[in-house]
Parts: structure tokens; C-alpha cells; sequence
């Protein structure tokens, strides 16, 4: 049986590996022992943590919703009862950028959700 070489396998499978650990610091991004688990671990961080990153941005929203909320007389669970309660569907990423930018609008939604949660009351 012929001997098979597989160098040329082997050095695309490093130069792969160096180039995904280049910007890394010391030995992380020159040794291919330390490059492989630095890159293994690299890689389960980022699937982790694009999950992560979803429940980080809620809680961001709600944070601010919830502030923007106070100021006009509500809470954050008052509010989106309200909303939900007049029909009005809009997503907490909406309406945390009209917290951000646009106080007024975001007070006509605290008015509406006002008047959701008393038309509830009512019923």
C-alpha cells in the first residue's frame, strides 16, 4: 500500500486555524496547541452568547419603557396591560426607541394604555 502524505491537509487545517486567532494576544495566536482551545472556546462563547444577547436587549427595553413609563404617571406592568387592553400591538424594541427619541409619542402611548387599563375597569 503506497504511504499516504497528508502535510498540504494539515497546513490549510493550521493556516484556518491562525487566521481565525489572529488578532489574539501571546502565545493564543503563534502556537497551534494554545490557538485550538483558545478557539474552541471562542467559538461556544459566541453560540452562547447570541442567545444571550436577545435576553440582554429585552431587558434593556423594558428597563427603559419602564423609566419613560414612570415619568408619565405608570408602571412598566400597567402600561403594556393597557396596550394590550386598547388593541394596540407594538413591540417592547418600538417602544423603547420612542422613549428614547420621541418623548411625545411615547406619552400619547402612555395616554392610550391610561385608557385602555380604565375602559378595563369598566367592563
Amino acid at each position: 500500500m503506497p504511504r499516504v502524505k497528508r502535510g498540504v491537509n494539515s497546513l490549510k487545517k493550521r493556516r484556518t486555524l491562525m487566521k481565525a486567532v489572529k488578532g489574539m494576544r501571546g502565545a493564543r495566536s503563534r502556537r497551534i496547541s494554545c490557538a485550538q482551545e483558545a478557539i474552541l472556546h471562542a467559538m461556544s462563547y459566541a453560540y452562547r452568547d447570541r442567545r444571550t444577547k436577545k435576553r440582554d436587549f429585552r431587558k434593556l427595553w423594558i428597563a427603559r419603557i419602564n423609566a419613560a413609563a414612570r415619568s408619565n404617571g405608570l408602571s412598566y406592568s400597567r402600561m403594556m396591560n393597557g396596550l394590550k387592553q386598547a388593541g394596540v400591538a407594538v413591540n417592547r424594541k418600538i417602544l423603547a426607541e420612542l422613549a428614547v427619541q420621541d418623548q411625545q409619542a411615547f406619552a400619547r402611548f402612555a395616554e392610550v394604555a391610561r385608557k385602555g387599563l380604565e375602559s378595563a375597569v369598566k367592563a
